[in-house]
């Protein structure tokens, strides 16, 4: 079932979600323009991190962020997964290491038992580890986004050239893109560091030797490469 504001197409026209319909697939969601509950701004999708370019019109959170269904959607997914064993919930509890257990295998098959955060198969390998398990195909899709993403202009920080548009934040790791306006410094969601998004330091730091809207002293830091890890909660469901 669909939440009113999310429209879907059917052949070739749209139609509002209703309880009798089918479950529309994270790929036809919509926003609906014309529903009063949602801010709708003309601004970049900031979930979207491996740039899908997702066809919906953008609402505006409360938080800032402006997303859209399916972004929004993957991004939550991002944070709670299930067991490919018993397809219980299991929720990371240690974000330096892959190797996650379920404690519901564990039980059942009376054993240990477990599975890799990044490629959703039963664990290969030793543990723990950041990079992955030693199963084929299992590789970061967020070190893939930083890599390949493309370099922004900002319209308001003059002088800052071959800044990637997709950073991680340096103390959770948390993927961000800047909507191109405003100073250099951005405000994670998640954990809630202020830092410069050209630069990568403190925001506090980086005030130091330059201005909000000035290139930073230092230059523009270069791709990231690893992922910073930081432990923001203590629980598992399954």
């Amino acid at each position: 079932m669909e939440s009113k504001g999310i429209i879907q197409e059917e052949n070739g026209r749209k139609t509002e979600c209703e309880e009798d319909q089918r479950e529309s697939t994270p790929e036809e969601k919509r926003f609906d323009p014309d529903d009063p509950t949602l801010i709708i701004v003309d601004e970049e999708d900031q979930l979207d991190f491996e740039l899908d370019n997702f066809p919906s019109p953008r609402a505006l959170m409360s938080c800032g962020h402006a997303v859209t269904p399916t972004s929004l959607t993957n991004w939550c997914r991002r944070q709670l997964d299930q067991c490919p064993g018993c397809q219980s919930t299991v929720l990371r509890s240690d974000f330096t290491n892959l190797c996650v257990e379920c404690t519901w295998c564990t039980r059942n098959h009376r054993r240990p038992f477990f599975l890799c955060w990044q490629c959703l198969r039963e664990w290969r390998g030793p543990s723990p580890r950041t990079d992955g398990c030693d199963n084929r195909g299992c590789s970061d899709k967020s070190l893939e986004t930083l890599k390949n993403c493309p370099d922004m202009t900002f319209l308001e920080v003059e002088g800052v050239t071959g800044c990637p548009s997709i950073r991680a934040c340096p103390s959770c790791g948390f993927l961000l893109g800047h909507d191109q306006t405003g100073c250099k410094f951005l405000l994670c969601p998640q954990c809630g560091e202020d830092f410069c998004f050209v630069c990568l330091k403190n925001t506090d730091d980086c005030c130091e030797t330059s201005d909000p809207y000035d290139p930073c002293s230092g230059g523009v830091a270069p791709r990231q490469t690893s992922i910073p890890s930081r432990v923001l909660f203590l629980h598992r469901s399954v």
